[in-house]
């Protein structure tokens, strides 16, 4: 445990807090002296850092974005998902949670070995398989008595949701979740130990009128083997992907022929109407533009270079002096 830098009025505080005698000096010694100990539950044994954990929440919140699309795409109505909390809890403890019967859906993950668990309540599930088969998306509940149709129907609605899975990984593993059981009764479930720990990603679920609440269960065996991939020096090193050469090419070679807009501005002037309504023949117009300071060459009506005027092969032209930076007095 790292010491704790106490600031110069909390130094003031504590020594004239001793020097009135509401703090006994003595007393504070002897509890330093005194053996500290920090209880610790076996059963509840924390494998992951708050560094995965945040790792965790950042792919199941992009994850739960993809499905909002998808089932929003797959229903016809209005679904919102949002990441309501990532834990670490025993698989027991996360069994002993979720109710007696519920929608069961297991994945495997290969090339992870183990399985996922995604646990839908029936509020949710119900009222997705209500819009399924034309309703408007109601809950009933009716777990004990699905009939082969309705469970078919629900299998398949999450088995090609299997797609948002994998992208939603592909940060950390390329994983190809398969669903491989429905089940309704999670006592029929023994996928770890009872003592092992998993991560249990808690999803807010809105479909229609109906909210209810889906539950991921991961177990520590999946997650073992990319455990580094969940650091942030990992997530860096990710974000900073290496540069296609063909891509850079083609950009490069569609913006050398992109064409632009170039002009000088030989100088400026101000007249009023009056003088602009009897201008005449050989009349002259005086600029602000000093014969001697350099022309200003615009590229898409924003200034770039400072040039000279001149002539090239019988033409008109001016040659680059500098370039015009934000701030100077003549741009």
């Amino acid at each position: 445990m790292a010491d704790e830098v106490l600031s110069q009025s909390e130094i003031d505080s504590l020594l004239s807090a001793i020097s009135s005698g509401e703090m006994d000096a003595e007393k504070l010694k002897q509890e330093e002296k005194e053996q500290k100990v920090r209880v610790y539950d076996f059963k509840r044994a924390l494998r992951f850092s708050k560094d995965q954990i945040r790792s965790l929440s950042r792919i199941h919140e992009n994850y739960a974005r993809l499905l909002t699309t998808y089932f929003s795409a797959q229903l016809r109505t209005h679904v919102d998902i949002s990441v309501a909390s990532v834990d670490q809890v025993p698989y027991e403890e996360f069994i002993r949670s979720i109710p007696k019967l519920t929608i069961l859906n297991i994945y495997s993950v290969e090339p992870l070995d183990g399985r996922i668990l995604m646990e839908i309540s029936p509020n949710v599930a119900y009222g997705m398989l209500d819009r399924l088969l034309g309703g408007k998306g109601k809950s009933i509940n009716k777990v004990e008595n699905l009939t082969e149709i309705e469970t078919m129907l629900m299998s398949q609605l999450f088995e090609k949701a299997t797609v948002n899975l994998r992208e939603a990984w592909s940060s950390i593993s390329e994983i190809d979740p398969i669903l491989e059981d429905f089940e309704v009764n999670p006592q029929f479930l023994q996928m770890v130990s009872p003592n092992e720990t998993v991560i249990v990603v808690s999803l807010n679920t809105t479909v229609g009128e109906t909210s209810g609440m889906i539950n991921i269960c991961i177990p520590h065996i999946v997650l073992e083997p990319i455990i580094p991939n969940l650091s942030v020096h990992h997530w860096m090193q990710t974000t900073a992907k290496e540069r296609d050469p063909e891509t850079y090419e083609k950009l490069t070679n569609n913006l050398q022929r992109a064409n632009v807009d170039a002009k000088v501005l030989l100088g400026e002037t101000t007249i009023n109407v009056q003088q602009l309504l009897h201008l005449d023949k050989d009349d002259v117009i005086a600029l602000h533009q000093s014969i001697e300071d350099p022309l200003l060459l615009e590229v898409n009506g924003q200034p770039k270079f400072y040039v000279q005027p001149g002539t090239h092969k019988n033409k008109l032209s001016v040659q680059v002096l500098e370039e015009w930076k934000r701030g100077d007095e003549n741009g």
